[in-house]
């Protein structure tokens, strides 16, 4: 039985054209909008099917598309941009030949989802407008001219081995980042051999892949001080905003914010960068923070700031054990100000040389800043054990400043250090939290705004996203720990800290004794 319906037109057929029909493919060829206003259908929601009738800014999309090579849009949701898309790419796959089209969403289902939209556009057009199909299946579809669209999920490996002429990155923010940078970076050298590409999204995080293209996109000013048509990456940007859109006013916007809240719907529909994970530092929050560049640096240490007179420093070792998995990390902060300083992490030092490292930055502070205070400590669980050896075969008292533990009563077996507990980790997240929120705690580097950007709410705690590492925000929640224990002796540091201690009932300052 012959797969060929009359919903799609057998290959290589010889066909009488009137001169009207000759002419109207003639005018398709060259113009897709025409192309897609005269002869396209959409599914609409609620209304069916429909001529596809396209938005202003759908044809300024269209515009951007097929004026540029590289382009990149950044649209509300439910605007319309995989349809939109898929019309386009109708177009060229049977109006350019021999062309390699590939479909990448984050998704399978949704790059399904934009082939069954090019399949429906394809199905209710004219015979005399569109190509004859050779292979017409869910994943795939190729025209007798040669050309063809494939739809695939984005993985690391996506597109390999195929020589692209075309690629589409749906909703390209929602990939996971480090597979999105992987899949980036593989799929590059298919671009700069004359590849065509069409990147659209709603915005997600502030620094994915698809905002490092975004941004670059945006800067159209070149080295010699003039502008540019495109940005400096060579990408063409298109912004829309919601307004835009002939159905929504004020007053949908409003309702809608009530819905989704106001977080979601600055993301969604407002095109801000704000996380859609439920990070533990507040998406509306975290792409106000910003980064320094690195003051110093001695080894693989950072240093953020110059060191000062009348501060007091904090470091925290969270230990790892150094064989190419988990990071080691240390963070340091100074206070008043609670502003991060210096940090090191690195996941092929061993646990003796984590300590000597520890031991380097400590020194450097002592040396450059005499009659300073200097706090530390390490994480003591598991191969925090094999830390503490270390550290006591060092010598305690060879390591600058005061080792500081958590209290006796909670402390197992009265050992140095922080033992951590899922009920002390979400403690002091939560201070964590509240202290970058309200601005009590200055995060300089741009790898710890990374972590935080991808630290999640991940059952009853909080941890690093599949595939991503949260070791310098550990360290970082040790530094609050030995903050919060220096803040129950320490006059400055309590006077500072304390509207976020008065609630757990912690007493002003008076004399203890450090362990």
């Amino acid at each position: 039985m012959s797969v060929y319906t009359n919903l799609i037109k057998k290959p290589y057929q010889k066909e009488k054209f009137t001169n009207e029909q000759f002419q109207e493919l003639a005018r398709c060829a060259v113009d897709p909008e025409y192309f897609m206003l005269e002869h396209c259908y959409i599914q609409h929601p609620t209304k069916g099917r429909m001529k596809f009738a396209l938005y202003p800014y759908q044809k300024r999309l269209v515009e951007v598309y097929h004026q540029n090579r590289y382009s990149i849009a950044m649209l509300p949701r439910q605007t319309g941009k995989s349809t939109c898309a898929a019309g386009y790419l109708l177009w060229h796959a049977m109006f350019n030949p021999d062309q390699t089209i590939l479909i990448a969403a984050h998704k399978y289902s949704g790059a399904q989802e934009i082939m069954q939209r090019i399949r429906f556009a394809y199905e209710t057009l004219p015979n005399h407008i569109r190509a004859g199909v050779t292979a017409y299946n869910k994943g795939s579809l190729e025209f007798d001219n040669g050309s063809r669209i494939i739809a695939q999920a984005t993985t690391e490996n996506t597109g390999r081995g195929l020589s692209l002429s075309l690629v589409y990155l749906d909703e390209f923010a929602f990939v996971p980042p480090r597979i999105a940078k992987e899949f980036w970076t593989a799929l590059s050298p298919t671009l700069s051999t004359g590849g065509k590409c069409m990147i659209t999204s709603t915005p997600n995080q502030d620094n994915d892949q698809f905002a490092q293209i975004w941004k670059a996109a945006n800067k159209t000013i070149d080295q010699y001080g003039n502008e540019t048509k495109v940005g400096v990456n060579g990408f063409k940007h298109i912004l829309v905003d919601w307004t835009e859109h002939p159905d929504r006013d004020q007053e949908w916007a409003d309702e809608e914010a009530a819905k989704i809240g106001e977080e979601r719907f600055r993301r969604e529909h407002g095109c801000e960068f704000i996380s859609a994970d439920e990070t533990l530092i507040s998406g509306l929050i975290l792409p106000t923070l910003e980064s320094k560049e690195v003051y110093k640096r001695t080894g693989q240490v950072r240093w953020y700031k110059n060191l000062q007179k009348g501060k007091t420093y904090i470091a925290g070792l969270d230990p790892s054990l150094g064989t190419g998995g988990d990071n080691a990390a240390i963070q340091v902060f100074e206070l008043p100000g609670m502003n991060q300083v210096a940090e090191w992490m690195h996941n092929k030092t061993p646990i003796t040389e984590q300590i000597r490292i520890l031991r380097q930055i400590l020194k450097e502070i002592e040396q450059e800043v005499t009659d300073t205070e200097i706090y530390w400590s390490v994480e003591n669980n598991t191969l925090g054990e094999a830390a503490l050896v270390v550290i006591a075969e060092m010598g305690e008292e060879n390591i600058p400043g005061t080792l500081i533990s958590q209290p006796k009563s909670s402390n197992r077996g009265h050992r140095k250090g922080f033992t951590t507990t899922n009920k002390s980790k979400l403690e002091a997240c939560s201070r964590l939290k509240n202290w970058i929120e309200t601005g009590k705690m200055v995060v300089n580097s741009e790898a710890l705004l990374q972590e935080l950007k991808t630290f999640i709410a991940r059952g009853s705690s909080f941890a690093a996203k599949s595939s991503e590492t949260d070791d310098l925000v550990m360290a970082s929640v040790l530094v609050v720990r030995i903050a919060q224990q220096v803040a129950q002796y320490d006059e400055v540091t309590y006077e500072e800290l304390k509207d976020s201690f008065d609630e757990d009932g912690i007493d002003a300052p008076m004399p203890i004794m450090v362990f």
